[in-house]
């Protein structure tokens, strides 16, 4: 693993400029983001283990679409466009539920196994031209990985290890080092909704830097004081913040924390490290619990965000007390939310249609910059 930071060149270079404020409030900005983005990327959409039963499903909206997800009776997880092949109807309407065996469009009975395949319809065997598999539900590309199913709507969707994997490694040094802590095999301890209204760019430009910790993080700082410096984790690649020499866990309070996750080395332990996955997953990495956020786009100036604290099962079955863990990084979570809605109040200001300007600790915030204008076709001013 290999651990670099930033050159004595990347402190004292000209300030670069931000995105201007349009590309958080613009529908037609957010529109490319849906189609080229959302719509074109592997998206994190449901936590496997929340659909344990066969006929269990969620639905989820990703990009423009609604996207069903179900757990078939072989045991698999499949992931469809939520739409009645006759008339296009919304099929489930439901965020979650469970069917026996199979899902009927409440508009003209058209029926689909769990599979997806085309079941039943009122004057079907009339219909001999109606084939069954063509006119199934819409497949989407499903892969399962830390846990969680990652759906992908486009039709060729890009390689999983060159994107998802990748900006693992890239922040790792190594994604292999995410191993260590067998995110899925690890029991949901506690999951919290936070309905932002801010542009989903901001929140990751919030979670890709720590120049703001010092100001709105006394908790966070308190636990690893080197985020007071105003440097990332994400700054340096493989690097985990230490934590304080007087901290004994990563809580609320720096008091003792939970069993250690059993794979986690040495060089991991008393460390945390924070991983942005493109386009919106973040992973807490630390030694006794993975905190891992999903985001959910759903408008220029509003995104819905899913964060789930994730702990050994043998520690959540046991009805340990996980409030003290939970606690610190939901302090945190609103306190970025609050800063994010705050710039969010002044993207359309004058005074912002330029952009602003990064400091040298964030500059590796227009890396990401750089990506979303590649992604939507836009080159920077």
């Amino acid at each position: 693993m290999t651990t670099t930071g930033p050159t004595e060149t990347g402190l004292t270079e000209s300030l670069l400029p931000t995105l201007s404020g349009q590309y958080y409030t613009d529908p037609a900005i957010f529109s490319l983001e849906q189609s080229r983005i959302f719509e074109k990327q592997w998206f994190c959409a449901v936590r496997s283990g929340d659909l344990v039963e066969p006929g269990a499903f969620q639905t989820v909206q990703i990009g423009r679409e609604s996207v069903l997800i179900a757990r078939d009776r072989r045991g698999g997880l499949n992931a469809f466009l939520n739409v009645c092949r006759h008339r296009g109807a919304r099929l489930c309407t439901e965020e979650q539920g469970q069917v026996k065996r199979s899902f009927q469009c409440p508009y003209h009975a058209w029926t689909y196994g769990l599979d997806g395949t085309l079941v039943a319809a009122p004057n079907l065997t009339s219909m001999p031209d109606v084939d069954r598999t063509e006119f199934g539900l819409t497949r989407l590309h499903l892969r399962e990985w830390l846990g969680y199913a990652w759906v992908c709507l486009a039709e060729e969707p890009p390689s999983f290890e060159d994107t998802v994997i990748a900006d693992v490694g890239e922040r790792l040094g190594d994604a292999g080092e995410i191993d260590a802590y067998d995110i899925a095999a690890l029991s949901l301890g506690k999951r919290i909704h936070y309905d932002v209204k801010a542009n989903w760019k901001q929140i990751i430009e919030n979670f890709m830097e720590c120049y703001h910790c010092a100001t709105i993080h006394p908790e966070l700082t308190e636990v690893l004081p080197e985020f007071a410096d105003g440097f990332a984790a994400q700054y340096y690649v493989g690097h985990g913040a230490e934590f304080g020499s007087d901290v004994e866990g990563f809580t609320v309070d720096g008091s003792e924390g939970l069993d250690r996750l059993p794979g986690v080395g040495e060089h991991q332990d008393r460390r945390y490290y924070a991983i942005t996955v493109k386009p919106q997953v973040f992973i807490n990495l630390v030694p006794d619990h993975v905190i891992l956020h999903r985001m959910f786009p759903v408008a220029p100036d509003r995104t819905l965000i899913e964060c789930d604290w994730l702990y050994l099962p043998e520690v959540v079955e046991s009805g340990r007390d996980l409030s003290r863990s939970v606690e610190l990084f939901d302090r945190v979570n609103r306190q970025d939310f609050d800063a994010c809605e705050r710039c969010q109040l002044s993207m359309d200001s004058s005074a912002y249609a330029q952009g602003g300007v990064f400091v040298p600790s964030e500059h590796h915030i227009a890396a990401f910059h750089e990506w979303v204008q590649d992604q939507i076709g836009e080159t920077k001013a």
